[in-house]
């Protein structure tokens, strides 16, 4: 075979071709009549012992070329690719074919390669940090929300207000008929939760227990189809009205739902949480924008065969989850109104960001010439036993060494990044 014609094109593709001497291609056409002649009938021969000359004058001589260019093809991509020292990536195709007077056979290939990309001031990336701060008003407000998790309720024998829990039963009438979805029993309504459609709690309102009354209301026009912006009459019979006996916030509170004594030691300690919160989601947020702007430095032209094997595998995920929670993927495409081709469109640019981030840090990786010493292969050979829950020397068969050293300089990189990046107060 002879390798020649080698070009790079566009968007990391190349192109070469290969040649293959006649005897080479007799051989895989021989090949081919070897593998098909016991699915040839010829009269006057068993099947299968038809001989081969027979066989291409009844069916014509190229009977069995497209046979014989897929028994060479798996050699000839080799050929190409290592005379060409290419990583290659993706589905390789064959975009020409040609079979000359001497019976010898040219394949040119096209092929994605893996990107050599650049990337031009990863280290000290400026990205906006504002402050972490938690209000006073913030601690209320959580404060709040645990008196109303220890409330107590207690029926009362007046008309609901605001805030009750009105035991109630309904049903849901539109054009004088039930639909359905519409009828509920002793269902307990908090009112001015939000709950229910907008003015339902409302007209509920100065109602007693034992009361009957009719409630009128107009669906959203963001809700289900069959409903959305159309109106409906709810018969409601309250059963009873109970009201929420909020806890005093005070000292005997704190001791109720906390480790600590006085009030004031669990305010402290509520502050201390939110802000342990807000810190985390700070630094989350952090390394999101630091990565996007790593994104952004990256130079280099991405192959569509790497985005497209990348889609592939976010919806193998995809599917993979969505059938985890009991549910048929095709089904789900169909009540989200959505095509698998749309879904496929709605991915590309995040599987294109994951792509360039991988590539970023393999290059930084590179650049920076991180030492992993033989005692961080090991440890991270035993980490890796210890989350998928295997032998060690199981572990160490499956993976080699150098794949291990490998991520463990992606990590180092990836930490070198975010480490290096400066936090600022604002965008100037």
């Amino acid at each position: 075979m002879t390798v020649k014609d080698f070009e790079k094109k566009e968007k990391s593709t190349a192109e070469f071709t290969v040649e293959t001497t006649p005897e080479e291609f007799e051989a895989a056409v021989n090949k081919a009549y070897l593998k098909n002649r016991g699915r040839i009938n010829m009269p006057g021969f068993r099947k299968g012992k038809a001989p081969r000359k027979m066989i291409e004058a009844m069916y014509g001589t190229g009977v069995f070329y497209d046979d014989a260019v897929e028994e060479i093809y798996p050699d000839a991509l080799d050929a190409g690719i290592k005379e060409n020292g290419l990583s290659v990536v993706g589905q390789p195709a064959v975009i020409d074919i040609k079979i000359g007077e001497d019976k010898s056979l040219t394949l040119k290939f096209r092929v994605a390669v893996y990107p050599e990309i650049k990337v031009e001031g990863y280290k000290g990336i400026e990205v906006p940090k504002p402050p972490v701060t938690v209000s006073d008003a913030e601690v209320d407000r959580e404060l709040q929300r645990v008196r109303e998790q220890n409330a107590r309720v207690e029926t009362v024998e007046r008309p609901a207000k605001s805030g009750d829990i009105a035991t109630i039963d309904f049903v849901g009438y539109m054009n004088g008929e039930p639909f359905e979805g519409g009828a509920g029993e002793d269902y307990d309504l908090e009112l001015g939760s939000g709950t229910f459609i907008p003015g339902f709690e409302d007209q509920l309102i100065g109602k007693s227990a034992g009361e009957e009354t009719e409630v009128n209301v107009t669906f959203p026009e963001a809700y289900a189809p069959e409903l959305a912006g159309k109106p409906a009459v709810f018969k409601v019979t309250v059963k009873n009205v109970k009201e929420k006996l909020l806890p005093e916030l005070d000292d005997e509170l704190a001791k109720d739902v906390s480790e600590f004594d006085t009030l004031d030691e669990y305010k402290a300690s509520l502050k201390a949480e939110l802000t342990e919160k807000r810190v985390k989601a700070a630094d989350e947020d952090f390394r999101n924008i630091v990565l996007s702007r790593l994104v952004d430095k990256v130079e280099g032209e991405i192959p569509d065969a790497m985005i497209d094997d990348q889609v592939q595998n976010m919806i193998d995920n995809f599917k993979y989850n969505i059938r985890a929670q009991g549910m048929d993927y095709e089904q789900y495409l169909k009540m989200m109104g959505m095509e698998e081709s749309g879904l496929r469109t709605e991915l590309r640019p995040t599987a294109e960001k994951e792509i360039k981030a991988d590539l970023a840090f393999e290059y930084i990786a590179k650049e920076e010439k991180f030492e992993i010493s033989d005692e961080k292969v090991e440890a991270e050979y035993q980490r890796l036993a210890d989350e998928y829950g295997m032998k060690l020397e199981d572990i160490k068969r499956a993976v080699l060494p150098d794949a291990v050293k490998t991520g463990l300089q992606i990590d180092a990189a990836k930490e070198f990044v975010y480490g290096s990046a400066v936090g600022t107060e604002s965008e100037n």
